[in-house]
């Protein structure tokens, strides 16, 4: 169908409720009909996402239902013997709705479900997936997008999110539905009388809470001085308030100062449109509290509190955000070294990071006889590695993260984890303050041990169909491109991960790679510097990562800036 069909299946169908019909007939603009109804929502390696309203382009209670008969086909097609999906939802407007929807269509497929009673992080539902032993899991969120967006996160038995072969199955169920009419449901008190539906929540929280407070390192100096520790801390209107809080409390820290004007949930995030806490101005209300508190850190989770952001004292007095980049840097040197004190660090021991995050702890890991494995944008990639390891036993999973702002410890949960990150980050901050400094001064001293890391995004919106093919079109340039030198400094290496390819510029031998394919071209230069381009797997937007390593900071932020220059004029070239 093309979009003036579907346009008009909607408006005709018995089944699409009268407000969504009222919403549509609206609309004058032809360009905004066809951006609602040109293709249904895609769902992609990771499930859905998108604008919440009325249209098979929107995330709504049909796109939402059809997306879970598709899942519900897949279950009861594939896996044997007991049958049930665990759902979570996050505080974002229309969560517990689109939850509901899609927990009444597994019900009615004869599909058990473990519905949360009210919102949980997204790792939490990663970790009940597998203590309830379930087929699959679903979370409704869209992470650290703004208001206007919710999504639909589909997870596996192992509680890692879905794989590209397993999303690609899905889908296929889920294309095999050409009207909604054909979508099962059943009443709520139905599927609570045939024991269909059962709600959870307590009981589940607290095992999840214990297994959270297992990881801490340094236990006995937590017991000892966590009282020393002054923390603010920002759920930025999200799931991540109780469950930090509690683990907080258990462990001692009864300096945790909540920010009031956050803390309870809101899907319109009033004091933070955009609730990412890569963005400084989350932690404006914060950082006033601060000049009061004087905390020792303070740190914030986005919505679904499965991203972590952390502010320090720089060397002049002011807070600084710290990158995802520098946050991962000093966890990792902090688990390695405080394993090593305890002389718990494996011989197998494998830290685990994404082709778009700082090397800077590559020689880290070196140093230690720790293995430093690259995979693909996406934590599913590590999810995917830690169920490898716990299979074949041959390497010991200590630490995964990513550039934007998700970390992992533990193999309980197999997606990023704030809850798990901020106790460590706070653990870690203990640590240092006992040694008279700061995160920011242990930042600066892993800088000058090993160099000088400096990464950049540029991210560039790119909407509708037009913005689709812009988007491939600069990332094939970059393919079809011999570029051999930037800014003076020869290129060594072109990585195309679509053709699984790695070409040599020096000896022009090609090496295939054995990553899953994705649409991805990465060049590294001579100096360590790198490039990587992508389109973005949730939102209309190509994403352009950079890295540089320098002797100093100036060093690092001079070469920073020239390739940004350089690669801002590519990308101007390509889209005029």
């Amino acid at each position: 169908m093309n979009y003036k069909d579907r346009y008009n299946y909607w408006m005709n169908s018995d089944i699409i409720d009268e407000k969504f019909k009222t919403e549509l007939k609206s609309i004058m603009d032809d360009s905004e009909i066809e951006d609602r109804f040109y293709k249904d929502l895609d769902f992609g390696t990771g499930g859905l996402r998108g604008v919440i309203g009325a249209g098979s382009n929107r995330m709504n209670k049909y796109t939402v239902s059809k997306a879970t008969q598709g899942l519900a086909d897949y279950i009861n097609s594939n896996c044997k013997g007991n049958k049930a999906v665990a759902i979570a939802y996050d505080s974002r407007n229309k969560s517990s709705e689109f939850a509901r929807a899609a927990a009444l269509t597994l019900c009615a497929n004869n599909i058990k479900v473990y519905l949360y009673e009210s919102l949980r992080p997204t790792p939490m539902l990663s970790f009940t997936v597998r203590y309830l032993n379930c087929s699959a899991g679903i979370v409704i969120t869209a992470s650290h997008n703004p208001k206007q967006y919710n999504g639909y996160k589909v997870y596996e038995s192992d509680g890692g999110q879905v794989t590209d072969q397993a999303a690609k199955e899905i889908l296929s169920y889920i294309n095999k539905i050409d009207k909604y009419e054909v979508i099962k449901s059943i009443r709520e008190e139905d599927a609570l009388g045939n024991n269909y539906l059962q709600y959870i929540g307590e009981d589940i929280d607290k095992e999840y809470i214990k297994r959270v407070m297992g990881l801490s390192i340094r236990k006995e100096m937590v017991d000892k001085a966590a009282e020393d520790l002054k923390i603010i801390y920002t759920p930025i209107h999200g799931s991540g308030n109780l469950p930090v809080r509690a683990v907080f409390r258990e462990l001692g820290y009864k300096n945790l100062y909540v920010v009031k004007e956050q803390e309870n949930p809101d899907g319109d995030f009033p004091t933070a449109p955009y609730p990412n806490p890569e963005d400084p101005k989350v932690f404006s209300i914060a950082l006033d509290m601060a000049k009061e508190v004087k905390p020792d850190i303070i740190f914030g989770t986005d919505p679904d509190c499965d991203r972590i952001g952390v502010v320090v004292k720089d060397n002049t007095g002011e807070y600084k955000v710290l990158t995802g980049n520098e946050t991962g840097m000093l966890l990792t040197n902090y688990i390695i070294e405080a394993l090593k004190e305890g002389q718990r660090l494996p011989e197998n021991g494998v830290v685990v990071k994404t082709i778009v995050t700082t090397d800077s702890v590559r020689k880290m890991c070196e140093d230690n006889g720790i293995e430093l494995l690259e995979v693909l944008t996406g934590f599913k990639y590590i999810g995917e590695k830690i169920k490898e390891y716990e299979k074949s036993r041959e390497k010991t999973f200590l630490f995964g993260f990513e550039e934007s702002y998700g970390y992992l410890a533990g193999d309980f949960v197999r997606d990023k984890d704030a809850v798990i990150a901020s106790m460590l980050i706070s653990e870690m901050a203990l640590y240092y303050k006992s040694l008279g400094k700061n995160l920011y001064d242990a930042l600066i001293d892993l800088y000058d041990r090993y160099g000088y890391y400096k990464e950049n995004l540029l991210s560039i919106e790119l909407k509708g169909i037009e913005g689709q093919k812009n988007i491939i079109n600069c990332i094939d340039y970059f393919r079809n491109s011999e570029i051999t030198e930037i800014n003076n400094v020869k290129v060594n290496k072109k990585i195309d991960y679509k053709l699984s390819v790695s070409i040599d510029y020096d000896s022009k031998e090609k090496k295939s790679i054995s990553l899953p394919k994705s649409n991805v071209i990465k060049l590294i230069l001579q100096d360590d510097s790198w490039i990587v381009i992508r389109p973005s797997g949730t939102e209309p937007k190509m994403k352009i990562y950079l890295s540089v390593k320098g002797a100093g900071s100036k060093e690092a932020e001079f070469k920073m800036e020239k390739l940004k220059n350089y690669i801002s004029k590519i990308i101007d070239d390509n889209l005029n």
